[in-house]
């Protein structure tokens, strides 16, 4: 699997090409610049450990930076997939029991193996990136073909601002399990 693209430079996202967003730009273009940034920023947190590793937890909590990782993955795939274009989930989604446990995604990642993980990863960033090219023309105040929560459709802004939110929550969750692990730090 090749690293995702960057939305702004078409370059692949990996821990060394990680760019900064513009100070400046349209709209679309410094939403999913910073999109990109936080996409790439918990990759990055997650890059050179092992499985053991990307399993392990901080403190009393469930999560791990190989349930992030697969998390997003889901993430990804229910706003841009699901809600935006209104698409069925793919697999291993389609098939999960959420009633059993709806953290199946941060469980499940235990028994992934972290080439797995950053597959399943790349690949949905990939796939919303393709949604995203292919909608981008019709503007970002456009609706999700699917509701939200709330039982309304979201704009497709809404969506890049709400995914913009989770990386970022999750990016400082994903800082402070890799500071535990290898006390690396910074961003």
């Amino acid at each position: 699997m090749s690293d995702p693209p960057d939305s702004v430079t078409g370059m692949p996202i990996t821990p060394t090409s990680r760019v900064q967003p513009p100070a400046t730009g349209d709209e679309a273009t410094l939403l999913r610049a910073f999109l990109d940034y936080y996409r790439a920023t918990l990759r990055l947190k997650a890059e050179g450990l092992d499985g053991e590793a990307l399993t392990r937890r901080l403190g009393p909590s469930d999560l791990t930076l190989g349930g992030l990782l697969k998390h997003m993955a889901l993430v990804e795939q229910n706003w841009f997939r699901h809600r935006l274009i209104a698409a069925d989930h793919t697999e291993p989604w389609r098939s999960v029991d959420w009633e059993a446990d709806r953290d199946w995604e941060l469980h499940s990642a235990a028994h992934d193996s972290p080439e797995e993980l950053f597959a399943l990863f790349d690949a949905a960033v990939a796939d919303s990136e393709a949604i995203l090219e292919g909608v981008l023309s019709g503007g970002l105040d456009q609706s999700a073909r699917r509701t939200s929560h709330d039982g309304e459709p979201a704009s497709l802004r809404w969506i890049l601002i709400h995914m913009i939110e989770e990386y970022a929550r999750h990016c400082g969750h994903a800082d402070l399990i890799r500071e535990s692990i290898d006390g690396q730090t910074g961003d």
